[in-house]
């Protein structure tokens, strides 16, 4: 099991962009999937982009062209860049890890369960 810690949140403009970090720490070398998600206010968390541990990158469709992440292994951590912000991207953004080698698809985006580990989240506010 790894440890997960996102930092980088803040309150922007519609329009903006932000750079959120997760530092990974643990038992790195396992071959996790790892992911972004994002639980806005009243609401279930949702998978937003992850990785795996072959670098295949899928994105949920609102994020697309938008959000880019991306894993350094040498310093284990994970980032995600968001650009052109809104205001529905406003929540509270997680990292999270699976299970040791698992390989993550389209449907891990809403089976949270596959993800061990997960952060205390960091939070990002879009509004003018």
């Amino acid at each position: 099991q790894v440890q997960l810690a996102e930092s980088g949140g803040a309150s922007v403009v519609p329009g903006g962009s932000l750079r959120l970090t997760c530092q990974v720490s643990g038992y790195t070398n396992k071959g996790y999937c790892m992911a972004w998600f994002r639980r806005a206010s009243g609401e279930e968390p949702e998978g937003l982009a992850l990785i795996n541990n072959d670098g295949t990158i899928l994105y949920r469709d609102s994020v697309k062209g938008r959000f880019t992440i991306s894993k350094d292994n040498a310093d284990n951590i994970l980032y995600l860049q968001m650009n052109s912000l809104r205001p529905e991207d406003s929540g509270r953004y997680y990292c999270a890890a699976t299970t040791p080698w698992t390989r993550c698809d389209r449907s891990s985006f809403t089976r949270r369960s596959e993800f061990l580990s997960w952060g205390r989240g960091t939070q990002v506010a879009v509004s003018s």
